[in-house]
């Protein structure tokens, strides 16, 4: 299957919206992040992303707030400011033996490198992969209109992510970027699986 190289605001606004209708779960415990690992940990390939409270004042980077990581149903939301970076979520970040899919890597990789020293192992990065495809646009709302035909919203990008309670919104939206990650993925695989049968 080809897709086009790229796609317009225009094209991409009629386009029906989505977004993660799973289960999201919050984790902002130990014990939740135990037993969080241990349902991701039986998944051979999951969607990743990060958030980071924004700043808005010139040379402060604050540090990564949010870790995305979600299967096709569930989404779990890793409260990186009320647990810090724990040995067990590092190690799943560094097990090249699940396949985490996610956006612009470099970035995320960077700020959970200012946390702790890390090896990031088993990761696909979709602007990487999508070029593969001739698809040259590289923001994940066009990836997933040209590879999926849907638009996803990113109206809550700027928000406070260290707020005391993540809003429903908030939720939805940090959900929405992992999985939508796995969802393209996994298209764009079974489109390689079809050409290859053909």
């Amino acid at each position: 299957m080809t897709y086009p190289d790229s796609i317009t605001k225009e094209e991409l606004s009629n386009l029906p919206l989505c977004g993660f209708e799973g289960k999201v779960v919050v984790v902002d415990n130990q014990y939740q992040i135990t037993e969080a690992l241990e349902h991701l940990q039986r998944h051979d390939f999951i969607g990743f992303d990060s958030e980071t409270k924004p700043s808005f004042k010139k040379g402060v980077i604050n540090d990564v707030s949010l870790i995305q990581l979600s299967t096709h149903n569930t989404c779990y939301l890793f409260r990186l400011n009320m647990t810090g970076l724990t040995d067990e979520l590092r190690a799943l970040i560094e097990n090249d033996h699940i396949t985490k899919i996610g956006l612009s890597l470099k970035d995320d990789i960077r700020g959970l490198r200012r946390l702790t020293d890390l090896k990031p192992r088993g990761f696909i990065d979709l602007q990487e992969k999508v070029a593969d495809y001739g698809i040259d646009d590289r923001s994940l709302k066009k990836i997933a209109g040209i590879v999926l035909n849907k638009r996803i919203s990113k109206k809550q990008r700027l928000t406070n992510w260290e707020s005391e309670i993540l809003t429903e919104a908030q939720q939805r939206y940090a959900a929405t970027d992992a999985w939508i990650c796995l969802e393209i993925y996994k298209e764009l695989i079974s489109t390689e699986e079809y050409e290859q049968l053909r």
